[in-house]
């Protein structure tokens, strides 16, 4: 699904120098170059403010601290997305509200969350989900109506552009009061290890999200409030800052993946290739198909006997998760995410994909009978 081995390859010297710089300064947490890499992801993104964490779970549950929610608030998410972005909700005793998703698309309803608003709402966490943004004009919109926060999860979309009606042009992580990013290694943007990070065009919130980061403290040994311990490595940072000169360079290796896909694929009535929306570009962290009249489970068990690998992303949505049970929701209520959990495939997506590879995994698939 990912060859990040022949990517470390390619960039192997300049890798090799950032990690030497490391280990010779011995300064492994808080070393130069994590405050390098925050300002070279801060110019590229156009984020006022970065700051880089543990991993993504961390930024999502940095995030809502930073916003002051209490125990019952509630928060809306989609059904249909990693099961992270409920899971920080549920811990810090908050309400998780999920709601349905587009079927082209597969992101965040604008309308499902319209209906989905209460008197204790408080927040919307809508996620770009496999590289695409959700429709931020109108989930923005529905926050200043409604005085509601707006926290993105973009740790499937770094580098993904939104333009607005009036031609402005936003990365995602950098429209809401909040965005939150991973690092993790199979990611468009991805390190050694774990990392994440947040931004903000917010100088209080900013320097909020610095202090719950750092045990709620801006000075040492004075703890203002209640933090976490959660911060990116030195090592992770001084790969990341590689990577990121040449993150545009993989999303279009991703975008030339997603395109031979598309017009090998796009004529095939078995499947529907990914929708895209004229309001965003994709950065494809995934390549999903949504199957029809064939099934799922045995295109996926006809590849993986070809040797060709695909993940199903997700194959339970939050709603029907065992430790998210809800009398609320049952089975039924969320019709689009339901079905999309019974049909989608992902194929093999990253920077390494060469027409040999891609003309083998389509040409597979346009045989299966």
């Amino acid at each position: 699904m990912v060859d990040l081995k022949t990517q470390y390859e390619r960039l192997k010297s300049d890798i090799d120098a950032g990690i030497r710089e490391v280990i010779e300064s011995t300064q492994f947490v808080k070393g130069p170059q994590v405050s390098r890499f925050q300002e070279h992801l801060a110019e590229y993104t156009g984020a006022k403010h970065v700051i880089a964490v543990g991993n993504g779970t961390d930024a999502l549950q940095i995030a809502l601290m930073a916003l002051g929610l209490r125990p019952g608030d509630e928060v809306i998410t989609p059904t249909f997305t990693f099961i992270a972005t409920a899971e920080v909700v549920a811990l810090l005793g908050l309400k998780p509200v999920v709601v349905d998703v587009d079927w082209g698309t597969m992101n965040m309803s604008v309308e499902a969350v319209r209906k989905a608003i209460t008197p204790r709402t408080k927040a919307i966490v809508p996620v770009h989900l496999f590289g695409q943004c959700a429709d931020m004009e109108p989930l923005l919109e529905i926050a200043r109506e409604q005085g509601l926060y707006i926290v993105e999860d973009a740790c499937q979309a770094i580098g993904a552009r939104y333009t607005f009606s009036d031609g402005t042009v936003r990365q995602a992580g950098t429209m809401g009061h909040i965005g939150c990013t991973s690092f993790f290694p199979s990611k468009n943007l991805g390190c050694y290890g774990d990392g994440g990070a947040l931004f903000t065009n917010d100088d209080a919130l900013a320097e909020k999200i610095a202090a719950i980061a750092n045990h709620g403290c801006k000075v040492r040994y004075h703890h203002d409030k209640v933090g976490v311990n959660s911060r990116l490595d030195s090592l992770q940072a001084a790969i990341l800052d590689v990577k990121l000169r040449h993150l545009d360079e993989f999303t279009a290796a991703r975008n030339h993946a997603a395109a031979y896909y598309d017009e090998v694929l796009g004529s095939d009535p078995r499947w529907l290739i990914p929708e895209r929306q004229a309001h965003s570009t994709h950065v494809f962290h995934q390549y999903t198909l949504r199957m029809t009249g064939i099934d799922r489970d045995s295109v996926q068990q006809q590849l993986k006997e070809k040797g060709i690998p695909s993940m199903i992303y997700y194959p339970v949505p939050l709603h029907m998760q065992k430790a998210y049970q809800d009398a609320r929701y049952k089975e039924g209520d969320f019709p689009v995410a339901e079905q999309l959990v019974r049909c989608v495939l992902s194929l093999p997506m990253h920077t390494e994909l060469d027409n040999e590879q891609l003309e083998y995994i389509t040409q597979t698939l346009r045989a299966l009978q």
